[in-house]
């Protein structure tokens, strides 16, 4: 098939999209696929094709080369961050008739969402840690939310996932400048307790097959807490595949992942990231674009199952191929 990756994006997570379409072009491209790079930047879309650069055309997916009009028959979604991670870009792939990868418009905004998918979830009796909404330019009593989260404590953009402002806050008199760091990245950012425990973070998907559940991953930062350097500088954090977690205690983590899987109508692969204090798990976030750079966790975690990447990618491909075709009926 002619599949595009759509990769790039509005937020700071540009460059960790762009190093994850090199490796899905690489894999795709072992599947037998022809792949072309769409980088995405505001209303520019722009279509690599060997030397040249392209503009797309936004209305049927396709462009002119000089070889004829290429029209695509897959979008490949790999952008971390708006619009490929908050539904705006499902959303235009749906109205135009093309299948891809990843969840919904729906799924995909509530899951970018941390504090609406903390809230959705918490409703369906899952754990997690206690957080407050501050939102930028509304007044918000600090010494409050303080007392409610607890210090230390986190403060997080609510909508992002490479830990880009990000911080651990140990001191109250630290809590306007981590929230005015937090909302250079997003107009919203929420103080989240600290809970002390092991990280962990499992991947997976699901076809017509079922579940195919990836081996749970320990992370060790050698940092504060697992940041944007020590998640993407070699040496600066351990993931250990598998978790050096007790079986059942593993088993547990990969069912819940599961769980909170389908109760947030999720599609394509997603990684789903807790904290585990004594035999208690807390959902932190779920990844509903997962890097898949070198450094990234899930080619990792896959590897260690036993299985080949470009395999994986097929059957995320036919499974949402499937999906489509029930659509259309």
């Amino acid at each position: 098939m002619n599949i595009a990756i759509f990769a790039g994006g509005d937020s700071s997570e540009y460059i960790v999209s762009m190093r994850s379409a090199e490796q899905i072009r690489h894999w795709l491209d072992k599947a037998g696929h022809t792949c072309f790079l769409v980088e995405v930047k505001g209303s520019a879309w722009t279509i690599h094709h060997g030397e040249a650069r392209i503009p797309m055309d936004k209305n049927n997916m396709g462009f002119e080369s000089g070889e004829g009009r290429v029209v695509f028959d897959f979008a490949w979604n790999i952008i971390h961050g708006t619009p490929g991670e908050d539904g705006k870009l499902q959303g235009c792939f749906d109205m135009l008739g093309i299948p891809y990868n990843s969840s919904n418009h729906l799924s995909s905004a509530l899951t970018f969402n941390k504090y609406t998918c903390k809230s959705f979830l918490k409703q369906h009796h899952v754990l997690t840690p206690e957080a407050s909404l501050v939102k930028k330019n509304v007044e918000t009593d600090l010494e409050a939310i303080a007392e409610m989260v607890g210090l230390p404590c986190f403060v997080k953009p609510n909508s992002g996932g490479s830990s880009f402002g990000i911080a651990k806050v140990v001191k109250f008199e630290e809590l306007q400048q981590a929230l005015e760091d937090a909302q250079k990245e997003d107009n919203e950012a929420i103080v989240e307790r600290y809970i002390k425990g092991t990280e962990v973070t499992c991947g997976l998907m699901k076809t017509g097959e079922g579940f195919t559940v990836f081996p749970v991953t320990e992370i060790i930062s050698k940092n504060e807490f697992f940041d944007y350097e020590a998640k993407y500088t070699e040496g600066k954090a351990e993931e250990i595949t598998p978790a050096r977690i007790d079986a059942e205690l593993a088993r547990k983590c990969q069912e819940l992942a599961m769980k909170i899987y389908d109760l947030t109508d999720s599609a394509g692969i997603i990684r789903v990231d807790f904290i585990i204090k004594g035999n208690q798990l807390y959902f932190l976030e779920l990844n509903s674009i997962p890097g898949m750079s070198r450094e990234s966790i899930i080619p990792k975690q896959v590897k260690s199952l036993g299985l080949n990447m470009e395999d994986v990618l097929q059957k995320v491909i036919d499974h949402a191929l499937e999906m489509h075709r029930v659509s259309l009926r």
